[in-house]
């Protein structure tokens, strides 16, 4: 267990070993998180939109989804109007 002390200003060192491990510089952003039960300290991106590239390639494509769905509905859409038209 590492344990770092809190400065008069608010201060907090994060330890080298964590440092290192996550690639903390002079400059890094972190965000700070209130879980309820304690805060966790989460290194940000320097490029957040190139680091969320890619992050569904694995996933099923929901736009995909949406146009089969879409096109099923269009099908019984014509369907209901020709019964309509023939029984009309």
């Amino acid at each position: 267990m590492t344990i770092a002390i809190v400065s008069e200003k608010g201060w907090v060192v994060v330890p080298k070993i964590f440092r290192e491990k996550y690639g903390l510089k002079p400059g890094t952003r972190v965000q700070v998180v209130d879980d309820g039960e304690g805060i966790s300290i989460i290194p940000l991106p320097d490029d957040p939109i190139n680091a969320l590239r890619g992050m569904f390639a694995q996933e099923p494509s929901l736009s995909e989804d949406l146009l089969i769905e879409r096109q099923r509905a269009r099908t019984v859409e014509e369907k209901n109007i020709e019964q309509a038209l023939r029984s009309g």
